[in-house]
């Protein structure tokens, strides 16, 4: 079953890049976290703009992970692969105070490190995926960018940057990156909706919730 979505998924991503969508964001812009894979060989850029202010749309970011808020894409499938997502629709303040050098769990006994925690602004993991019990295979960073797009909406930047250490790590990469990619752009839909309904709700005329509760 496992095998089979994972095949699925990496065909969706195929069939997407022959469509010729034009590329999510500049892989040449330099954002936070660039500095600490320099000489990567793959990158992948993806953004959306969102009708929230950057404070609101970071406490979104600064709890994702397994175990916390999760990564707002298609949890099914995560957990088909044994992840234990749950992704939330609330902002949790127990997990808001992520510190550089924390762990932040892709799945129960998986984890990146954040190396860069700039609240409002980036957070960065870096880490790896261990095949079998060999080395890892590449060095790796996640960064999540928020810039002020105007006063109340902001640009939302998702970057990775993969190093291969080993000769055979295209292989591997390769597909990954396809999976990535049509998780990415769910997971984006999913902390745009969410922050642009949350901010809605807190600027709702005086009332609205008293209305709406009724």
């Amino acid at each position: 079953m496992i095998a089979a979505v994972v095949v699925a998924i990496t065909d969706l991503g195929r069939r997407s890049l022959r469509r010729g969508r034009p590329p999510h964001g500049d892989n040449a812009r330099r954002l936070p976290g660039d500095d600490l894979v320099p000489d990567a060989d793959r990158v992948s850029t993806r953004s959306t703009t969102i009708a929230a202010r950057t404070d609101d749309v970071w406490p979104w970011i600064a709890q994702i992970g397994q175990g916390r808020g999760g990564f707002y894409s298609y949890d099914f499938l995560e957990n088909l692969a044994g992840c234990d997502i749950h992704s939330a629709d609330q902002i949790n303040t127990a997990w808001q105070d992520l510190a550089v050098g924390d762990p932040v769990r892709l799945a129960p006994e998986l984890a990146l490190t954040a190396v860069v925690v700039d609240p409002g602004s980036a957070l960065v993991l870096r880490g790896s995926v261990p095949i079998g019990a060999g080395a890892m295979p590449f060095d790796f960073t996640w960064a999540f960018v928020l810039e002020p797009s105007t006063s109340a909406s902001t640009l939302l930047t998702v970057r990775e940057r993969y190093q291969y250490l080993r000769w055979w790590t295209p292989l591997v990469v390769k597909p990954t990156a396809l999976i990535s990619s049509v998780m990415t752009r769910h997971m984006l839909r999913g902390i745009k909706c969410r922050a642009e309904a949350a901010a809605w709700t807190a600027s709702a005329p005086a009332g609205f919730h008293d209305v709406m509760a009724k």
